[in-house]
């Protein structure tokens, strides 16, 4: 819901960081590989309960997740395969997060870590199965012309699981209250993207048969 708004507020910053990184030779594909190394390491620094340095494994992971599509569009080198990578590790680093803290305190955590990976098997599915549609039917991204994948709204986007995550690192000890309101509000999102996803195709298909 909020991406829309950051991403435009970021986009400066990392096409700044990109410009340097560019004069390193360093391939976005090499800055998605180091992005998903430094993010799992919160997955062993949370099981620790090493709250702050997992955080900030954390917040270096979403930089270079910025910073790998960034360095890809200075450079001319966009890919399928770059987007493909970026979006895997993605999915990975969210689960590997959520799985350290169920390590933390199993008792406490267990049961809120596993709805909450319920919920985003939910969001991630919902989200790439219309992603491949999109691309099928070409439709397009008004609003995330950056995105290697059709980028289908939600109630819980990036911007969000960031937000979560550090909610999480800062407050541990309610990790499974705050795990649970998020774990609702990602079913929510799956809801919706399924409903408007449904919608949004066979309003596609009614079209190309009102054309043919």
């Amino acid at each position: 819901m909020l991406d829309r708004w950051t991403m435009p507020l970021t986009q400066a910053p990392l096409r700044r960081l990109a410009a340097a990184a560019s004069t390193c030779r360093v391939s976005p594909d090499q800055v998605s590989v180091a992005a998903f190394a430094v993010g799992m390491l919160a997955l062993p620094l949370l099981a620790l309960e090493w709250y702050l340095p997992a955080l900030a494994a954390i917040l270096l992971n979403r930089l270079g997740d910025g910073l790998d599509g960034a360095l890809a569009r200075h450079t001319g080198r966009t890919s399928d395969a770059g987007g493909f990578l970026d979006i895997g590790f993605d999915f990975v680093f969210y689960a590997a997060v959520v799985l350290g803290f169920a390590l933390a305190d199993p008792a406490a955590n267990a049961l809120a870590a596993a709805l909450l990976l319920f919920a985003f098997i939910g969001t991630g599915t919902s989200f790439l199965a219309f992603a491949i549609m999109a691309t099928k039917h070409r439709l397009e991204r008004p609003h995330f012309e950056s995105k290697a994948f059709y980028y289908l709204h939600g109630l819980t986007e990036g911007t969000e699981t960031l937000l979560a995550f550090v909610l999480f690192c800062l407050f541990p000890h309610h990790f499974a209250l705050l795990a649970t309101l998020f774990a609702v509000a990602c079913l929510i999102t799956t809801a919706t993207r399924l409903w408007g996803g449904y919608h949004t195709l066979r309003a596609q298909a009614s079209q190309l048969e009102a054309n043919s």
